[in-house]
Parts: C-alpha cells; sequence; structure tokens
C-alpha cells in the first residue's frame, strides 16, 4: 500500500527530484512547487510568477540548496533554505522547457524544450554556450555521470543522440523506428502501429549505460562506446506508454512507470552482461536471426521477442493512475520509490531489500 503525501498541491504534480540530501522537491501545475522532508512533511511552498506549470525540478548535485526550476519557457534557480523569490532566471528557451539537467560539477544546465531544443547554459558565465536540436519535442535531456562534457537526449522525432559540448553536431544518433524496422518485431497485443516516440532517459551510475521508455511499451537500454552507443537490450515494459525510467543508485537496477499505471522494478545486469563483450556484433547476429526466421517461415520474426521475454520485472507496483514522474529517495534505511500522477499528491512505496 502506497503511503499519500498530501497537503502539497492543488493539482497535478508533474515532475520529482530529490536533493543528495533527501530533500524532496515537487513541481506541479498551475505554478506551484512544494519541498518535503523525508518524513513527507512540507517544508516549503512556492507559487512561481505566471502560474506556469512546472514541469521540472533538479537539485544541483554539488550545493543541495541550490534548485532549479522550469515552469514555461522560464528557468529560476531558488535557495530551499528560504523559498522566495528566484535568485536567478533564465529565459533562454522559446517554448515550454520539458526536462532540466545539472551535470555533475555544476557547471552546466541543459533545458529541453517543445521546439525541439536544447539550450545548454554555462551556470558560470551564466549564457547560452550550445543550442542543440531535435526536429520534434525534445522531451528528455540528461547529462552523463563522470563525464560532465557529455549528454544523451530524446524526442518525439523518435530519435535518441548522444552529445559532446565541444560539437554542436550530435556525435550519434539512433532513429528507433528505423531499428524496429530492421527487427520487424512483432507488435503485442493492444499496441496498434504505435511509434516508439521517446518519452523519457536516464543513465546508471557508470555513465556509460542508460535507458530510454517510449509510447511504443518497450525500454531500450543501450550502451555508449567511445562516441557512438549501440543497442544493448530491448523488452516490453509495459501495455502503453513508458512516460518515466530510472536507474537507481544500483548498478543496472531500473525503474519505469508507465501510462498503464504501473510502476516496475528491473534488474537488468544479465542480459547487459550477455552482450558487453561486443554489443554490435550480437546485434547484428540477431538482425541475421531474425531475416533468417522471417525467409524459412514466411511470418514475422519472434526470435528478439522471445529473447526480451526473459527480461522480467522483479517488482511490479499498480499503481493504477498514469505515472507523471518516479523518483527514489532513502527513508529511515530502506528504499522508496516517489511517484507523480494526475493526483495533487505523491505517493510513496516500499522497494525490497536487495
Amino acid at each position: 500500500m502506497a503511503v499519500k503525501w498530501t497537503s502539497g498541491h492543488s493539482s497535478s504534480t508533474l515532475c520529482l527530484n530529490v536533493s543528495t540530501e533527501g530533500l524532496v522537491a515537487a513541481g506541479a501545475e498551475r505554478g506551484e512547487l512544494t519541498l518535503w522532508d523525508g518524513r513527507g512533511t512540507p517544508a516549503g511552498h512556492l507559487q512561481l510568477p505566471q502560474a506556469d506549470d512546472v514541469t521540472s525540478v533538479v537539485f544541483s548535485p554539488r550545493c543541495p540548496t541550490r534548485l532549479y526550476t522550469s515552469h514555461g519557457e522560464t528557468i529560476s534557480l531558488l535557495d530551499v533554505r528560504s523559498l522566495k523569490e528566484p535568485t536567478e532566471r533564465f529565459h533562454v528557451n522559446e517554448e515550454e522547457v520539458n526536462c532540466l539537467s545539472v551535470n555533475e560539477t555544476d557547471s552546466f544546465l541543459a533545458a529541453a524544450d517543445d521546439s525541439g531544443a536544447i539550450k545548454v547554459i554555462d551556470l558560470e558565465n551564466k549564457k547560452v554556450s550550445r543550442s542543440l536540436r531535435h526536429s520534434n519535442i525534445c522531451s528528455s535531456v540528461v547529462f552523463r555521470p563522470q563525464r560532465p562534457q557529455s549528454l544523451v537526449s530524446c524526442g518525439l522525432d523518435m530519435q535518441v543522440k548522444l552529445w559532446s559540448l565541444q560539437k554542436t553536431r550530435p556525435l550519434w544518433t539512433t532513429n528507433l523506428q528505423e531499428c524496429e524496422a530492421e527487427e520487424e518485431s512483432p507488435q503485442p497485443a493492444g499496441q496498434f502501429f504505435n511509434p516508439p516516440l521517446a518519452h523519457s532517459l536516464s543513465v546508471a551510475s557508470c555513465g556509460n549505460i542508460f535507458g530510454c521508455g517510449a509510447q511504443d511499451g518497450k525500454v531500450r537500454i543501450f550502451r555508449v562506446t567511445g562516441v557512438k552507443f549501440e543497442r544493448e537490450l530491448e523488452f516490453h515494459g509495459h501495455s502503453l506508454g513508458v512516460s518515466q525510467v530510472l536507474f537507481m543508485p544500483e548498478a543496472y537496477l531500473l525503474l519505469t512507470g508507465g501510462n498503464d499505471g504501473k510502476v516496475l522494478l528491473w534488474d537488468v545486469s544479465s542480459g547487459i552482461g550477455k552482450q558487453q563483450k561486443s554489443p554490435a556484433k550480437s546485434l547484428q547476429r540477431r538482425k541475421a536471426q531474425a531475416h533468417a526466421a522471417t525467409r524459412k517461415d514466411g511470418k514475422l520474426n519472434k526470435v528478439a521477442s522471445d529473447e526480451h521475454a526473459r527480461v522480467s520485472p522483479k517488482l511490479t507496483i499498480e499503481h493504477g493512475e498514469k505515472v507523471n514522474w518516479i523518483s527514489c529517495t532513502e527513508i529511515k534505511g530502506s528504499k522508496r520509490v516517489l511517484v507523480a500522477d494526475q493526483s495533487s499528491s505523491v505517493s510513496v512505496y516500499p522497494l525490497p531489500e536487495p
């Protein structure tokens, strides 16, 4: 059963983030921002100007009292010790910001927006240092741990991109729809030609493995190798779109949240380990098997789907509401998953001990 944190908002909670000190920030519709302590008690509340929806909140990894928030086209820096007027504002995006990410050295902030743009702000000089782009809404952007000059992004153009701050063009791009066409993987029941619009990204603590959740209900795991990345693993996580993915601090434990109202916990370490030596060759081998199977019986290939079916969740939480955001924290020595949905509360579920 979930514990509900209430009295924080009057409308849907849209985003969550947890500081290194355990303070939880939650953003909601109509400019509402709430801080909670680890016990679920509201520790602060702020109504941001213009009442634009608070779409992303992220604490500074170096200074946990600094909280970056996006509301409308604006990014505000707040001091959580005294929630008042923002200490700084950045208005560099032309359309609504969907996702913020700060690199681990607290030197750059990336903001992805509805125009497809990613504005990278140099926080020391307080100006835009890079403008990166998708051809459709950019839904997620994340700096890679241990690599403060590198980031990954995804969007409704069905593309996943790897960037370096030294360059304005992506180092590597994968189109999820083209990958599907190559593998000729059949749609499961209930998935009627659902395009793989990419909604969410999360990078594991090693910095080389990242996951992507998409509208077709699939979770895809990639490995970065130098200036490109290869698909390591793919599995159906949800019956509807995967709205959120989140790697936990433990290596390769992944939380996913979906439009089907479920939150799932996966251990993807075994799937990654099998292909660790040569992900590219493994992908080529799977494609060859797929085409051979298709020629043999005239039916759609089931090699890939059979392989992915072996990945099953360690934990299934029947949340019941469309998931807007998920986060993870430790309360009284035990891991908890925090879930934001269409309601005004935050749901808190216990996670099993490893």
